[in-house]
């Protein structure tokens, strides 16, 4: 290769011919006169005036004479000499910031490990891909090695049942005692705290022993904007039955709920009766959700397990997942000021999230959502939002992530909006995205030390939302 030069410490360029082009994403070394050695990562290549190809990325750092992986000295350079940067040296990039969260191995060198830094999930994360990219899978790891290696609980709402199992072990596919560091990771996530919620009908007697209980809200808890999103209920369009529903909410905790009804019926004011109405057309009094004196799920929320698994995709009626979700983002918010962390991971993110929300309920759950990303950060509420399309989540959401992780995305509608607003995302890394083979990722801003592309790791635990096979003969 050519030589290398930076004239403010850096940012790098070179220029090499056509067929010795390193690939956007590769790890290469500078060597200086001094002998000074620095590692750069290549961002893109540009056509040169000569017919070569010019090189341009950033400068990670410096490396010592042991090897040892040191900050920026920004220092600018001339005329060094450029190599394809070893195993072990690429290793430290990633092991000296304390990235510990091992999530796989890097795509161009299968022999690093990568890894992700686990104190920058206190930044929003945003995870996308096609369908049968490996999207959800491969969250799963992450979860897993957020359960490994911090005190982080999380709250996962899963609307297909894919993260149901997380509390099952996986089989070891080697020889009992020659998986090494895998078997220790099991044992130490078999004593975590996670708990699964789902609907009462999906809840049988050995599930409950495993730790499955139904996920129940008490509908005397949520706060009176709530109350009315459930109802479908506008304060300023349905201003009548806003109004009724405020003069009967002190009763609402205290009375037989089926005798309220009645009592709204008999009643000589419209919209009293109206709200009956509204009561009956949406079968609420039918709906396995409310909680009564049973466990609600925001009682098992304050209990801050290490994991709480809400499976909201099981229920008879169509809003009951998003009441759900309500009752926990609005209790999550109320105590913001407590300032405990928690990691909210949505996924299916644009069912929650939709710039297009029709209904009070939807927009309810919606604004709450775009609340956290806005101001939710600086008390430790924290969102990993998942979804299949990008143009389907509120822009005011994404804007607010700093760490994207992108699996195969064909859709160019699609990259050209990532590329747009997560800028510290490489282009050169976004247009491979196409291209990549199930369970490859691109990993790129706070939470890991370089834009890397990673193949993703085996899970330890069973994926409750395996691909059905196709029947053969």
């Amino acid at each position: 290769m050519s030589s290398a030069t930076s004239f403010d410490g850096r940012a790098f360029h070179f220029e090499v011919e056509q067929d010795a082009r390193p690939a956007a994403g590769a790890f290469v070394t500078f060597t200086t006169a001094d002998g000074v050695r620095r590692l750069g990562q290549v961002l893109e290549s540009v056509p040169a005036e000569s017919g070569t190809v010019g090189i341009v990325g950033r400068v990670l750092g410096e490396v010592d004479g042991d090897g040892a992986f040191l900050g920026l000295s920004g220092l600018p350079f001339t005329d060094a000499d450029v190599n394809p940067a070893d195993e072990g040296t690429i290793d430290r990039v990633y092991a000296a910031p304390g990235a510990r969260l091992t999530i796989g191995a890097l795509e161009a060198s299968p022999g690093v490990p990568a890894r992700l830094l686990p104190n920058r999930f206190n930044r929003h994360t945003f995870w996308c891909g096609q369908s049968g990219s490996g999207k959800t899978y491969a969250l799963g790891v992450v979860l897993e090695e957020l359960l490994l290696h911090t005190e982080l609980p999380m709250v996962v709402f899963d609307p297909n049942g894919d993260f149901v199992r997380l509390r099952e072990l996986r089989a070891p596919k080697v020889p009992q005692g020659e998986d090494g560091g895998a078997a220790f990771d099991r044992e130490a996530l078999a004593g975590r705290d996670i708990r699964i919620r789902r609907p009462l009908g999906a809840v049988g007697a050995p599930a409950a022993e495993a730790g499955t209980a139904p996920l129940l809200v008490r509908f005397t808890e949520l706060r009176m904007r709530s109350k009315a999103a459930v109802l479908g209920i506008d304060p300023l369009v349905d201003r009548e039955e806003y109004n009724a529903l405020l003069h009967y909410e002190s009763r609402i905790a205290s009375e037989n709920p089926e005798q309220i009804v009645v009592d709204l019926q008999a009643s000589a004011d419209p919209a009293a009766r109206a709200l009956a109405l509204r009561v009956e057309n949406l079968r609420l009094m039918d709906w396995e959700l409310w909680a009564g004196n049973e466990e609600a799920i925001t009682d098992t929320l304050d209990g801050r397990p290490d994991a709480l698994i809400l499976d909201v995709g099981g229920f008879t009626y169509p809003d009951e997942h998003l009441v759900a979700a309500l009752a926990v983002l609005d209790r999550l918010w109320a105590e913001r000021e407590r300032r405990r962390p928690v990691l909210i991971v949505i996924d299916e993110a644009h069912n929650f999230a939709g710039p297009d929300a029709e209904s009070p309920l939807a927009r309810a759950v919606r604004d709450r959502i775009v609340q956290i990303a806005a101001e939710g950060r600086k008390f430790g509420l924290w969102l990993l939002l998942s979804t299949q399309r990008p143009s389907k989540v509120h822009p005011g959401i994404l804007s607010q992530c700093d760490n994207l992780a992108l699996m195969k995305m064909s859709s160019p509608v699609d990259l050209a909006e990532l590329a747009s607003v997560f800028g510290f995302a490489p282009a050169a890394l976004l247009e491979r995205s196409p291209l990549f083979r199930q369970g490859e990722a691109l990993f790129a801003g706070g939470f890991v030390p370089a834009p890397t592309i990673a193949r993703m790791r085996e899970r330890l635990t069973e994926e409750g939302g395996a691909d059905v096979p196709v029947p053969l003969r």
